[in-house]
């Protein structure tokens, strides 16, 4: 009967947990892919690249969500079983109080596992999947990020400015940058409009003349009609890896070899990028983020389980609720906090690996202890 009632509890959880965390994950999600439509307006990419960007992101929005919504959650339904008498048939059929929460540190430890799986292997590869979208893509729809009266510098190395542009893409005084520093060259034209011959982007220019700069000298030429090739520029997109988008091995390399350590056996030829003495701190940062960040899902559900201990009799229950949640709330915003307190410093960053295990063991005696007092 135990196990049945058990089960019966934590399917419920389950299920509140898993429909609020995708459908609160859904609304996050679909707010940020309108964010994402610069790809399309700004930087000309495709619909396919815009798509695939957007649903590999999905991940990561989960990952933050996820303690949030797992600690509300369980205290929705403990608070709902409690409003119902619903625990009291636990405690009528003999139930401990202390067989109930481990059961739920047990599952915890499971939430916590799959937290890490998402934070150390799912997330890192979804993000640098995504971004390799925008590294091998190219600008398909450059005439859509031209505006008037902007100076439009998506393509690296160009700028591309026009005084208007009609409905049907025609450009009228238009001015073209090409190259930077000391070597440039400058078009301006009072007509221009995109075109495309085989796979290949043009931009017509009628009427206009070309000054070239380099080395200091000089050039110019005048122009009827000419044909300004945009096949051969690349955009403004990030091309190296972030932090963020590392493997979470190849980060412990680079901390490893950084550090000088020698734990670990590795190739000789292993680089990754971002791996240099000026990012270590932000490393560090992101291996604590993936790794240690995750210990904090069994600390949520046990302060979560803390409303076992008060009967909806009490005239403060609500209040206990009230208070439950502010610290469940707070110790959220503390595991996130620590992060940026992250250093160089070993011992300084060990005391912050400590405290979700701390509290754990805190959490887990202050049950034990106030058991004892209810038995005696």
């Amino acid at each position: 009967m135990k196990k049945i009632l058990f089960r019966k509890l934590l399917f419920d959880c389950l299920i509140f947990f898993v429909i609020t965390l995708f459908s609160t994950g859904l609304i996050i999600w679909v707010f940020q892919a309108v964010n994402f439509l610069d790809i399309i307006v700004e930087d000309g990419r495709n619909y396919l690249v815009y798509l695939n960007f957007s649903l590999l992101n999905f991940p990561k929005v989960l990952s933050k969500l996820l303690p949030f919504v797992l600690f509300i959650s369980f205290l929705y339904v403990i608070g709902k079983y409690e409003l119902n008498n619903e625990l009291l048939i636990f405690w009528n059929f003999g139930i401990n109080k202390i067989d109930l929460i481990n059961f739920f540190i047990k599952f915890s430890f499971l939430i916590m596992l799959l937290q890490l799986f998402l934070t150390a292997n799912v997330v890192p590869k979804s993000q640098d999947l995504a971004r390799s979208f925008l590294r091998t893509s190219s600008i398909d729809y450059l005439e859509n990020f031209i505006k008037p009266k902007i100076f439009n510098d998506a393509v690296k190395n160009l700028t591309i400015y026009s005084n208007s542009k009609d409905e049907f893409g025609n450009l009228r005084e238009i001015y073209l940058k090409k190259g930077s520093g000391e070597n440039f060259q400058i078009t301006f034209a009072k007509e221009g409009k995109f075109k495309e011959i085989g796979k290949t982007q043009f931009l017509e220019l009628k009427f206009g003349e070309t000054i070239s700069v380099i080395d200091d000298k000089i050039t110019n030429f005048k122009f009827k009609k000419t044909d300004f090739n945009l096949s051969n520029f690349e955009d403004n997109t990030t091309t190296y890896k972030k932090t963020q988008e590392v493997a979470t091995i190849d980060l412990v390399k680079c901390y490893h070899n950084l550090m000088g350590l020698n734990f670990l056996k590795i190739d000789q030829d292993f680089k990754v990028e971002n791996c240099n003495a000026d990012n270590i701190d932000n490393i560090l940062k992101e291996l604590y983020k993936r790794i240690i960040i995750p210990l904090y899902i069994p600390v949520l559900i046990l302060i979560s389980l803390l409303l076992i201990f008060k009967s909806k009799e009490n005239i403060n229950y609500s209040r206990y609720r009230i208070l439950i949640f502010l610290i469940g709330f707070s110790t959220i915003i503390l595991s996130e906090m620590t992060i940026r307190l992250i250093k160089e410093d070993f011992l300084e960053n060990l005391k912050f690996v400590l405290v979700p295990l701390v509290l754990i063991i805190s959490l887990y005696l202050n049950y034990l202890v106030r058991f004892k007092k209810i038995k005696a």
